[in-house]
């Protein structure tokens, strides 16, 4: 059984609290506006019965985590105001959100810790930072924009924390450095982020006017964005499918080993996310890495066991040169072909995907054959080739990904 991180443990045992907290309180007092509770109950309940599996997305149930966020921020039904407190918010929203998870969990695609985990904490710092001063009259002064601007801005400051909790999580769970993980949660707010604090927003103040007949009216945009982020998802996920099936061409007329480009690609991602590049970076890289042999195609005599680290330089350059060639007439991005390119260039010259590439696909090469002391004569050749041949910050970050693995090989295939 895998030992969790201890931020990992920190988080889940700080949601798992407030859960219980929210819950015993909630039974003990009852439930305040029932009708109220029940129809955001359902939004939520709906909208993790529609949440996304498979993907890998920055928030898996758009509508869920609007209907939620509304709920915390919710102020007035209809003119009138609500007295629901925080612990309400958190009983109703994990209520549903467990209910809505049920058929997910029957097909063994149900939500993992961090997602409720997230789910519980953010929404209870958002119910906090308005409930008790909604409740006190602090707000009364505030009407028109200023108040849809005083939602706003706590439906930002709810998703910066939500960004941060989301990146430590996946720090906790893969290692990968803490800094541009957050990067690209808080790029990823500029996305489904920002239509979800945006629908959050439009349906508290919407329901304070007209009541409860808002919900099902203002969450159709959202409902129709996730549509549309699914299918961009689906086109995505064909794209990436269909370069790795190009890529394997040199597998099929026998010029690599089975699963090299598949090898190649992963441990280049993980090297790349270990030295901090953006997600359409990693994208390029592993784009890259998966087709950074096929230049081999144009070559009469198949090198043995595909072993490009071995050739001249020459030669290396002209085959990286007729594999970019073949990228670009496939009309994959252009950056992949550069990378593809430049691979076989002196290290100082090239960029850092091709760097990446190069000292990934030497180590892959090396260490392949060289039974159970080949990765770390592997690793120890390419540090002593540092002067020329590889990029000294790459060979490091490799070994620290290596590391991560006990110095071992993925399996072949």
């Amino acid at each position: 059984m895998t030992r969790r991180a201890p931020l990992t443990v920190l988080i889940h045992t700080s949601a798992a609290l407030v859960a219980a907290a929210s819950l015993a309180v909630t039974c003990r007092t009852g439930l305040q506006e029932r009708p109220t509770a029940l129809a955001f109950g359902v939004l939520v309940t709906v909208g993790e019965l529609s949440r996304w599996t498979g993907a890998r997305v920055r928030e898996a149930a758009p509508l869920g985590a609007a209907g939620a966020l509304s709920y915390a921020l919710l102020g007035e039904d209809a003119g009138r105001p609500t007295h629901h407190g925080v612990t309400q918010v958190v009983a109703v929203v994990l209520a549903a959100a467990l209910l809505g998870a049920v058929p997910h969990i029957a097909r063994g695609q149900g939500p993992v810790l961090d997602h409720l985990a997230r789910r519980v904490l953010t929404v209870g710092f958002a119910a906090v930072c308005f409930q008790p001063l909604y409740s006190r009259g602090v707000f009364d002064a505030w009407h028109g924009p200023a108040y849809a601007l005083l939602l706003l801005a706590l439906l930002a400051l709810t998703a910066l924390c939500d960004a941060v909790l989301a990146a430590a999580l996946a720090h906790a769970r893969t290692r990968w450095p803490f800094g541009p993980l957050l990067r690209d949660e808080l790029h990823a707010l500029l996305g489904i982020g920002s239509a979800v604090c945006a629908t959050g927003a439009v349906m508290a103040l919407a329901v304070a006017v007209v009541g409860l007949w808002a919900l099902p009216v203002f969450c159709l945009p959202l409902l129709l964005t996730q549509l549309s982020f699914r299918r961009y998802a689906a086109v995505r996920t064909t794209y990436r499918q269909t370069i790795a099936s190009l890529a394997r061409a040199t597998e099929i007329a026998g010029y690599t080993p089975a699963g090299h480009a598949r090898r190649v690609a992963g441990l280049s991602r993980a090297v790349g996310r270990d030295l901090g590049l953006t997600r359409p970076e990693l994208t390029v890289l592993e784009y890259a890495a998966l087709m950074h042999d096929i230049g081999q195609l144009s070559l009469v005599d198949p090198v043995p066991a595909g072993a490009t680290a071995l050739l001249s330089t020459a030669e290396q350059r002209r085959i990286a040169l007729l594999g970019g060639a073949v990228v670009r007439q496939t009309g994959v991005d252009a950056a992949v072909a550069v990378v593809v390119e430049r691979q076989a260039d002196p290290y100082r010259e090239q960029p850092v995907a091709a760097r990446i590439v190069r000292a990934v696909n030497a180590y892959e090469e090396k260490a392949r054959d060289a039974g159970p002391g080949g990765p770390l004569t592997a690793l120890e050749e390419l540090r002593l080739a540092t002067a020329e041949e590889y990029a000294p910050e790459v060979v490091e970050s490799l070994a620290r990904v290596l590391a991560r693995d006990s110095l071992t090989l993925p399996s072949a295939g």
